[in-house]
């Protein structure tokens, strides 16, 4: 029992589940920030009755639904920015350089 809580002290597995959590709970909240804020004020502009998701292009047969590539897009680019600017603020992106 000894051997795995100096493992998971010395690993640092606390902080990395705290970050896992936390990301899942940031991912939540930017999913809903691009579904009910981002998107309805693209479909506004875009013409897109409602919500940026429904906008369709279709080629024959075939609807692509470039909507939802697009807000699936955006949920990642605010996600990768969250992310990025968290890391930079704290500093994390120095702990790995030598001294």
């Amino acid at each position: 029992m000894k051997g795995f809580l100096d493992f998971i002290r010395e690993q640092g597995v606390v902080g990395l589940a705290v970050g896992f959590i936390l990301g899942g709970a940031i991912s939540k909240v930017v999913a809903s920030l691009v579904k009910d804020i981002i998107n309805p004020f693209l479909g506004l502009i875009l013409g897109v009755a409602g919500n940026l998701s429904s906008m369709s292009l279709k080629l024959g047969p075939v609807e692509i639904m470039i909507g939802s590539f697009v807000a699936v897009l955006i949920d990642f680019l605010v996600i990768a920015a969250v992310v990025y600017f968290g890391v930079k603020k704290l500093g994390l992106d120095k702990l790995d350089k030598k001294k």
